[in-house]
């Protein structure tokens, strides 16, 4: 398997050619480092590399981590989250990728002892298998969260769907970024909306085109040690 370092210029290449593409700069982008299938020790070698965005998707893994590594990371939850399980991450956490329901906002009121930067979740490519709430759903949704006090809607996330038609993964993060961009004129002080989450592995060049600030890789910079926590 290769460093962590080897993997990053080659990642790092690519980022640089999508910013350009988008007349951006780097600075308007996050890269996220998915640590789940990997140990404490590869995460670690993350972190050597300047690499300070963490991202976690299921609550041992997460704590786990946190646990040898504290405040030296961000620490960003990628996955669904059960709403029985918000105690037990939400207080570890520096950013939420996956709100989409009302109960977990309620849970999150009650467990979390300062606000969270929390990411809604729409699912843009209406599929069963995802989660995420549709596009016309979100905005009412988003409205909805006025008077909790411990949730600040940074932006949205989704996922494109698992295929190699480079049109349809554009058009689901298209479909983000208008959405976005519809919420954040309603200048609500509780949901600037301004962040998008979109871009994972496989699709992370696309995503970076259409305005994603924030990316979440995982395979391609960390490998793949299997299922560890």
């Amino acid at each position: 398997m290769k460093s962590v370092k080897e993997n990053l210029i080659s990642i790092q290449h690519n980022v640089d050619r999508a910013l350009k593409v988008a007349g951006r700069n780097s600075q308007s982008l996050n890269l996220i480092a998915v640590t789940k299938q990997v140990t404490i020790e590869r995460t670690k070698e993350v972190l050597q590399n300047e690499l300070l965005h963490i991202g976690e998707n299921r609550p041992e893994g997460l704590l786990a981590k946190y646990d040898a590594i504290g405040n030296e990371a961000t620490w960003h939850y990628i996955g669904s989250l059960q709403t029985r399980k918000v105690r037990q991450v939400i207080n570890n956490i520096d950013y939420l990728h996956s709100l989409d329901r009302l109960s977990l906002a309620e849970e999150i009121e009650k467990r979390a002892e300062q606000p969270v930067k929390c990411f809604v979740q729409v699912n843009v490519s209406e599929e069963e298998a995802k989660h995420g709430l549709s596009t016309a759903d979100a905005i009412a949704f988003i409205e909805n969260l006025h008077d909790f006090s411990k949730i600040q809607v940074v932006g949205l996330m989704t996922m494109a769907p698992n295929t190699d038609d480079e049109a349809i993964i554009r058009a689901t993060f298209k479909g983000l970024k208008k959405l976005q961009q519809q919420v954040a004129v309603l200048k609500l002080p509780f949901a600037p909306c301004e962040e998008l989450s979109m871009g994972m592995s496989n699709d992370y060049e696309i995503a970076i085109e259409e305005g994603a600030t924030f990316v979440r890789i995982g395979t391609a910079l960390v490998g793949d040690e299997g299922s560890v926590s």
